[in-house]
């Protein structure tokens, strides 16, 4: 549920997930944890993702919410 979440503004903002790997330092197999296992990401890989992605952390709580 999370990762497309996070895939959605991965669209929206054309990033793959090798640069999101790259501009948050967390490794590509890590992301894919995420994605292909929905494995939830720790909160500090999620302030990572946030940041790199230039949205807040309440986009993905609002989210996950509904």
């Amino acid at each position: 549920m999370l990762w497309k979440l996070i895939q959605t503004q991965l669209d929206k903002k054309h990033i793959t997930v090798y640069r999101l790997a790259k501009l948050t330092g967390i490794p590509n197999n890590t992301l894919y944890e995420y994605k292909n296992n929905d494995v939830q990401p720790t909160f500090n890989n999620m302030i990572k993702i946030a940041d790199a992605l230039d949205i807040s952390l309440d986009v993905f709580r609002k989210g996950v919410e509904k």
